[in-house]
């Protein structure tokens, strides 16, 4: 681009790419080329001041589109597959067990659909037909004013079940008409609520959403459902089949609330949920955003009980309202990150850090990611495959335009990512009523999909886009089963490459807000190779296997590990840069420091190892109660930790990256004056 100069005339600048900056912001680069053009010959206030101005700015929008509609040609609009309807929750699965992927769609006004990718026409077609005579009839439930939808195998069978969550247009509190929990049996799906054994177990209070747990790690599903309370009507329930009273053989399947047993009776405007080892190595915790209260982050103590310890990791945000939220691992450190929508409130982006017993989550989410908005489902995704993820929030319509925003983290080593505000192309849809969202692959190009349901306060058909970047890039989807062949959602699963280190995933068993994501770990590997993986059940099991180059761009099934299938002697992986084989088969990080103990200079002698690397620091000392920053440069407090968790006060606020810039920008302006 062109700077204008009053000495020589125009100046192209080049702007700098994230990997040439050396962990320097771009404008801080870009002020250095401004300065060194214009010389002397520009008065100094207009000079730093234009310099902090562009420190300050977090860069203008990447104009080139990331989306492009393909509804027209995927779902066009019509009564029987795309009816104009308020639609809420999104939820992937596999229906009729064919390998391939349905869409279910809560129906708010209208009938729930079940939508299905027909490989002959090259479009989607709701098989969840009005006809008495087909097997998804009962699914259509148009008296539900279904809102949340999830799917998860609660019996053991193999197969997925398919929990609504029906408002029946109550708010909050008590509703006239329960929610349903599907199951395919008898040749057609029917209702285990309405089962005589169950009637005083299925929910009649308002809720939000639904998601999935594994919590004892025996691959049966718990439904998780974050009711609407109105004073102390409408706990949080968790509903699961009481194992000892059913028959599933026959039919029988026998529900149980068990949501006191396992502490997550609570009372409070349950929104968003996410499901994962968030804090735990395998077993599934539980973060839940909240309205009206703080959220809950419940941590899975091995037992299939919990504790919420959101105030002691620093995720209760008190005095905001959560919505839609997705767990990944921005920073590449092998740790879970959290990033959440408040309505009207700033969004989160929460990175994780610290040793178990002491973990904090650090909000580094810049102002543009921050910036308030009416929004609903959060997904984090890489939509061009270039080892990045993208994130995207879906707004609603409310009250005026609001559209739909989408980010990309860039990862720097030894340094936060860089946050960069993307062009969602036909996606912004600023008039669009956004209440749910998914991301699947449809026609197995490897390119994820992203599909935005509509509704709440006008009627809007269903929209589909497709990526436009990044189409030549490498990838690989990876499909964990438990051990009776469902999708194993809870899983975690680690993909090491050949030259960008280890890359984590989660098969989400909520996500979104109202919706549950597809039960694959999607990799964007753009021009790199995936060198072995590494899968993770609920229960701890786990199993690591190489991937051959010819397994690049395909998708791979990952079977439980059954007892017998284990061998007595690991298989040799290639594990990639900072990383190694252990004696027990699993690639593991490098410690750099103790391998190489004079691999860091003399002026910053210390080495301190991290996941897939090293860092090296000067040797600071500080006086007591103080410790080195993570540079070496500075002493700053220690916290002091009493057991379990810390206390949320003992966190800051404010990031230190997001008050460097304000401060510099300020004393810059001033001595420029």
């Amino acid at each position: 681009f062109l700077l204008a100069s009053p000495s020589r005339g125009c100046i192209p600048v080049q702007k700098p790419s994230p990997a040439s900056l050396g962990g320097a912001h771009p404008a801080e680069t870009l002020g250095r080329t401004v300065l060194a053009g214009w010389g002397n010959s520009v008065p100094r206030m207009l000079a730093l001041c234009l310099l902090s101005l562009a420190w300050l700015s977090e860069g203008s929008q990447r104009s080139e589109p990331m989306f492009v509609a393909v509804t027209h040609r995927l779902l066009p609009p019509d009564y029987d597959s795309n009816p104009t309807q308020l639609n809420y929750g999104v939820a992937v699965t596999d229906l009729d067990a064919d390998g391939d992927f349905e869409v279910v769609v809560a129906g708010y006004n209208g009938p729930n659909l079940v939508l299905k990718y027909d490989k002959a026409r090259g479009r989607l077609v709701n098989v969840a037909e009005d006809e008495r005579g087909s097997p998804y009839y009962a699914l259509r439930d148009r008296q539900g004013h279904a809102i949340g939808v999830t799917a998860c195998d609660i019996d053991g069978d193999g197969r997925e079940e398919i929990y609504f969550l029906n408002t029946n247009n109550a708010f909050s509190g008590m509703a006239t008409y329960t929610d349903k929990l599907f199951k395919l049996r008898n040749g057609r799906w029917e209702d285990l609520l309405s089962d005589e054994v169950n009637r005083d177990v299925a929910s009649r209070f308002a809720g939000r959403s639904v998601a999935c747990v594994d919590r004892t790690g025996s691959g049966r599903y718990s439904i998780y459902i974050a009711n609407y309370a109105s004073g102390n009507v409408g706990p949080h329930a968790l509903i699961e089949m009481d194992v000892a009273a059913s028959d599933p053989a026959r039919g029988v399947v026998v529900l149980v609330d068990v949501a006191a047993k396992a502490g997550v009776s609570k009372y409070t405007g349950g929104r968003g949920v996410a499901v994962g080892p968030i804090l735990s190595d395998s077993a599934s915790d539980i973060f839940c955003g909240n309205e009206n209260s703080p959220n809950f982050l419940f941590h899975n103590w091995g037992d299939g009980t919990y504790r919420d310890v959101a105030a002691a990791v620093g995720l209760d945000d008190p005095y905001q309202h959560g919505r839609g939220v997705a767990l990944a691992d921005f920073n590449r450190d092998g740790r879970v990150d959290i990033v959440y929508g408040n309505w009207n409130g700033p969004h989160r982006l929460y990175l994780q850090s610290g040793a178990p017993g002491r973990v904090r989550f650090r909000d580094i989410a810049t102002p543009k990611f921050s910036m308030p908005s009416p929004v609903r489902t959060v997904i984090a995704a890489d939509f061009d495959n270039d080892q990045e993820l993208e994130v995207f929030f879906n707004n609603i319509a409310y009250r005026g335009s609001s559209a739909n925003r989408l980010f990309r983290l860039i990862r720097r080593e030894h340094s936060d990512p860089i946050v960069e505000e993307l062009n969602p192309g036909d996606a912004l849809e600023p008039e669009g009523r956004g209440t749910g969202g998914a991301v699947t692959d449809f026609d197995g190009d490897g390119m994820l999909d992203l599909i935005l349901s509509h509704g709440e306060s006008m009627a809007q058909p269903i929209s589909i886009f497709k990526g436009t970047q990044g189409t030549s890039n490498n990838w690989l989807r990876v499909i964990p089963r438990t051990r009776f062949g469902a999708f194993a959602r809870g899983a975690k699963v680690v993909l090491f490459t050949r030259r960008s280190g280890a890359h984590l995933r989660i098969i989400d068993g909520g996500s979104g807000y109202l919706c549950e994501m597809e039960p694959v770990a999607h990799f964007g590997l753009g021009h790199d190779e995936a060198s072995s993986l590494e899968v993770t059940w609920p229960d701890g099991r786990v199993v690591a296997r190489a991937v051959a180059s010819s397994e690049t761009n395909s998708v791979l099934e990952v079977p439980y590990p059954l007892d017998t299938e284990e061998p007595l002697v690991p298989a040799p992986l290639e594990c990639g840069q900072g990383f190694s084989q252990h004696k027990n088969g699993r690639c593991v990080d490098m410690d750099e420091c103790t391998k190489f103990p004079f691999v860091c200079p003399r002026d910053k002698p210390i080495c301190i190892n991290t996941y897939g690397g090293y860092r090296c620091r000067s040797n600071k000392r500080c006086s007591r109660g103080f410790e080195p920053n993570e540079d070496g440069t500075a002493c700053v407090a220690q916290v002091a930790f009493f057991g379990g968790y810390p206390s949320a006060g003992s966190w800051p606020g404010l990031p230190y990256s997001a008050l460097l810039p304000l401060v510099l920008g300020l004393c810059l302006c001033l001595y420029a004056l």
